[in-house]
């Protein structure tokens, strides 16, 4: 793991092939199997599930139990994609007509945007909060703006203050609208705080800190679901003047982007037409009685699935950002090719990871006063990111594994790169071997890592029986294979890195 760049060895070519091959071939087979037991017991499924005529593949049912894939595709359908393109026209001719306010114009378009979907008393909700949030940062005191901050958030799991929103709407979907986008704003209450805090003059005085944070807080394509943009950058680069602004977007570029959109979208919309597997997780008997190699489809399935979905969420968004000259974080790595925990974290939501690098991990010490600082940060760090999720019991587990693997994965960092063993391991191992320690080590990681995310997305009873099952009951049988081909996936994760294409 350490030195990991410098001595990662170019293995032979066929060796190479062979890693893609078994990959690849597993990825395809293990969905076979999970295809198959998904329409073996399409009936019983459907009877529990209520699953939906398909519209993609002729003769097919469609899962829709994942709820953030159908609540935004309801969303989408509703109203998103007109605002969106609504935002896109509007920030356009502003830009050509009223560059000088052009700011002014998204913000306002933001604000009405938000005021259609969310209500007036949701868009009061939201604002309160971003008033509090800016009164308390007039202090200057991180301490009281992250107070303050975690009280606001708090208020989104108060049974009475639930009830009350509830009562303003409809159906469930407008509620959990109003809660994703208070929950969203809240990250970016806190990045202004402390930035504040921080520098306080870089806002300028309080009339133009209300209209810089109003118009970061309601930017309508990262209003709703991120990615999360800190106010720093957010300010920075809307202060560019346009005619400053440097690699605009060609319509070539355009189009290539929104195709691209477009196939993550047809492939997330495939998979839970081909694969049910979000039903099939809810349900512990099917869990149960699944094949081995449609268990290992299944946990490939759910985590595939969760990367292509947040590249189309965040996808549409970031592209919306880009041609208003912003640079919004990069989107999600593919899973399959992440081989350690704190890969992961680095990589999939990039926006968040930032986000807790820059107001929580470095703030409290991080790795610059010692190992109990550096572990403190990390929990801290974990911890809010439950908090923020929820904080129900299978996230309060899926944080600590992750809290737990990623301290592992340093640890095993620093001993191996120490003075005492580093040289021996030079000296006795090649360069090639070296590597393949390494994907090895990796393995296991992550099969950690994946058990974590299965918690994460279907709650413990899943985490429980897949670890039942691959490492109690499966120990000999199924466990051997599956950290085979984790070692080849951790293989390609290592040449992706530093052989990218």
């Amino acid at each position: 793991m350490a030195k990991q760049s410098s001595i990662l060895a170019v293995l032979p070519r066929a060796e190479v092939c062979a890693y893609w091959v078994l990959s690849f071939g597993s990825h395809l087979y293990s969905f076979y199997q999970l295809h198959i037991f998904s329409k073996e017991h399409e009936a019983g499924l459907e009877r529990q599930f209520q699953l939906e005529k398909g519209f993609l593949i002729w003769g097919h049912k469609k899962d829709p139990t994942d709820f953030e894939w159908s609540f935004w595709s309801h969303w989408a359908r509703k109203s998103l994609l007109w605002t969106l393109l609504g935002h896109a026209v509007v920030s356009r001719l502003a830009s050509f007509f009223i560059p000088k306010f052009r700011v002014t114009a998204l913000l306002a378009y933001g604000f009405l945007a938000a005021c259609c979907a969310l209500g007036i008393k949701g868009v009061g909700v939201v604002i309160g909060h971003l008033g509090l949030s800016l009164a308390v940062a007039q202090m200057c005191n991180p301490a009281l703006s992250w107070t303050c901050a975690l009280l606001l958030l708090s208020t989104l799991h108060i049974p009475p203050l639930q009830d009350i929103q509830r009562s303003w709407y409809q159906t469930e979907e407008e509620y959990y609208l109003l809660l994703f986008s208070v929950a969203v704003c809240g990250l970016r209450f806190i990045s202004f705080s402390l930035e504040h805090c921080w520098r306080p003059l870089e806002a300028g005085g309080l009339q133009q800190q209300v209209y810089w944070l109003t118009a970061y807080s309601f930017y309508h394509p990262l209003f709703f679901n991120g990615p999360i943009l800190t106010f720093k950058d957010f300010l920075q680069q809307m202060q560019v003047p346009v005619k400053d602004r440097g690699g605009r977007i060609t319509f070539l570029s355009l189009l290539a982007n929104t195709g691209r959109i477009c196939v993550w979208w047809l492939i997330a919309e495939y998979m839970i037409h081909l694969m049910y597997m979000h039903a099939i997780q809810a349900n512990e008997t099917y869990l149960e009685i699944l094949p081995p190699w449609a268990l290992g489809g299944l946990a490939l399935a759910l985590v595939q699935f969760f990367y292509v979905k947040y590249l189309v969420l965040f996808g549409v968004p970031s592209l919306l950002a880009g041609m208003d000259g912003l640079a919004p974080p990069k989107l999600p790595r593919c899973v399959s090719i992440m081989h350690s925990f704190t890969g992961m974290w680095r990589h999939f939501d990039v926006g968040l990871y930032h986000w807790l690098i820059r107001y929580i991990y470095i703030p409290l010490g991080g790795s610059h006063h010692g190992l109990l600082w550096k572990m403190l940060s990390t929990a801290l760090a974990f911890g809010f990111v439950c908090f923020w999720h929820g904080g129900n019991d299978y996230l309060q587990y899926w944080a600590l594994i992750n809290w737990v693997g990623v301290l592992v994965e340093n640890g095993v960092t620093i001993l191996i790169s120490s003075p005492l063993i580093y040289p021996s391991i030079e000296r006795c191992i090649s360069p090639a071997m070296r590597r393949r320690c390494l994907a090895l080590i990796s393995a296991f990681s992550t099969a950690m890592l994946i058990l974590s995310n299965l918690i994460f997305l279907g709650g413990n009873h899943v985490g429980r029986i897949m670890w039942k099952r691959v490492f109690i009951q499966g120990w000999c049988t199924v466990a051997p294979p599956m950290i085979a081909f984790l070692y080849c996936f951790a293989q390609i994760g290592l040449e992706w890195e530093h052989n990218p294409p």
